[in-house]
């Protein structure tokens, strides 16, 4: 999910900062050392990715300040980073992996296998507020027999369980409040966070691959998208990560500016608490989805970019198909739907959106278009803050709006502890196949049968997938274009 929390700070950034953001190109010797000012929406509520960090410290830290012990690549693909070489025993409940023996933390402290467990266990551990947590409850021990090895043992087999360890950054197991400070192993290190306008990336001399091209990545944080477009046209800011809004697009159209876009796995959600009444039933949920034009209102929120999708999986995804007919646009199908549910007026309910955008046009959208067939939506605003205690944790919502970033994600539709609560014992049982299948296309053939469930109960709606827009000054180049899980690498940036 998407929570670039603490977006109540000021968008002004103070004349000392923006001192670093000259809009004049550098020369070409100083260019190595160069300060990229990144802007971005998503500031980090804290420096965790395990207590509630959200997209933002993905952004900046992920690849940036921590590593992996597998990374997942601009274009999906998982190669060793901290690991050099893994062996699965014939079972597929071990996993025996190598670490490098070249690798030091940002404090000094060598990487061992020990860190590796701590950091596993971080990720695992009963107040973990990792969303992938549940991805490694087959993990039923890690042994350290030496300082380069770490050993695995699964309850059951895991075809993505490499995959799925490029989600644990491997922390300093012996640091502490690592939320408001870092000790990894990646290529850069932090300089300072000013909570409310930027966080500031120092090259790290010491690094055991190759080093950053640029000498400094400075994240400036917006809580509005034309201020951050303002701040990229006057040379405050090199590029932009995602741009949120079509309308911004046109003035960078032009040989100062690159305009790039990339691959998405951003999905816009309009999410049910499938726990409660009437969302429990699938043929209210089927109604409501029917009554939303997604067509339209993808136009609206994004004009001719961005693309419709049907069900969680984006095109990206190995599992992917066009599910879009399965729930189409259908006023008189609507009206029909609710009263077989025993709605023929239509009902109330809340709606729990997002400050930030795009939630609350689409939220305004969604209120007009449900209207049409006796559906009153009472749009309650909340900070993101206030939807991760409010939504996330604490279940107290009947339906909200959210965007969830992830590739592979169907996956939470089998289990029926997530926020959402859907639980199909099919989909569960078809989910927890998929993880032990023998090869990708077992995997691939099970997932599929996922989707097309998940569709049929309109478990959500899947309004859109957003469009991965990155908009940059044409003298800086090597930044990624691909919206894969929020993160950023910043390291090949440079300006030229």
């Amino acid at each position: 999910m998407r929570r670039p929390l603490a977006l109540a700070a000021a968008i002004a950034v103070s004349a000392l900062v923006l001192a670093g953001c000259s809009s004049s190109a550098p020369t070409a010797e100083d260019s190595a050392d160069a300060s990229i000012h990144i802007g971005s929406l998503y500031e980090p509520q804290n420096l965790s990715n395990t207590q509630g960090g959200g997209q933002g410290v993905t952004e900046a830290f992920n690849g940036n300040v921590y590593e992996g012990l597998y990374r997942l690549t601009d274009d999906g693909a998982v190669e060793p980073l901290l690991a050099t070489d893994a062996v699965k025993s014939e079972d597929g409940l071990t996993y025996t992996i190598t670490l490098r023996d070249d690798v030091t933390f940002h404090s000094g402290k060598a990487l061992t296998s020990a860190d590796v467990k701590a950091s596993v266990e971080a990720v695992t551990a009963e107040d973990s507020q990792s969303a992938r947590a549940s991805s490694f409850a087959v993990i039923s021990a890690v042994e350290t027999p030496d300082d380069t090895t770490v050993v695995f043992t699964l309850s059951e087999p895991s075809i993505s369980f490499l995959y799925n360890l490029a989600y644990i950054w491997i922390v300093n197991g012996e640091a502490t409040d690592l939320t408001t400070t870092e000790d990894g192993t990646g290529p850069y290190t932090l300089d300072e966070w000013k909570q409310g306008s930027t966080l500031t990336l120092t090259r790290w001399d010491d690094y055991w691959g190759e080093p950053a091209k640029n000498g400094e990545v400075v994240f400036d944080y917006y809580t509005d998208a034309t201020a951050q477009s303002n701040a990229l046209l006057t040379g405050e800011i090199d590029l932009i990560t995602s741009i949120q809004s079509p309308d911004a697009l046109a003035q960078f159209d032009n040989d100062d500016y690159t305009i790039s876009e990339g691959t998405s796995t951003t999905k816009e959600l309009l999410a049910f608490n499938d726990r409660v009444a009437p969302f429990n039933d699938p043929l209210v949920r089927k109604a409501i989805y029917s009554a939303i034009d997604t067509k339209k209102l993808l136009n609206s929120i994004w004009a001719d970019y961005g693309t419709l999708i049907g069900s969680m999986v984006p095109p990206t995804d190995p599992w992917y198909e066009d599910l879009t007919d399965v729930n189409p646009y259908d006023v008189d199908l609507a009206k029909q739907q609710l009263a077989e549910a025993g709605f023929p007026n239509g009902f109330e309910f809340t709606l729990d959106t997002p400050s930030y955008d795009p939630h609350p046009a689409v939220a305004e959208f969604l209120q007009s278009q449900l209207a049409e067939v006796g559906i009153t939506v009472n749009i309650n605003t909340i900070s993101a803050d206030e939807w991760y205690t409010k939504v996330f944790k604490e279940r107290d919502f009947e339906a909200t709006l959210q965007e969830h970033v992830n590739d592979r994600d169907v996956v939470w539709y089998g289990n029926p502890d997530f926020y959402w609560g859907y639980d199909n014992a099919d989909v569960q049982q078809w989910v927890a196949e998929a993880e032990q299948a023998a090869t990708p296309e077992e995997q691939t053939e099970l997932l599929k049968k996922v989707n097309e469930q998940i569709a049929e109960d309109a478990a959500s709606v899947w309004l859109y997938l957003y469009p991965q827009i990155v908009v940059a000054s044409a003298d800086v180049t090597g930044y990624p274009v691909n919206g894969l899980n929020s993160q950023f690498f910043a390291y090949d940036i440079v300006k030229s």
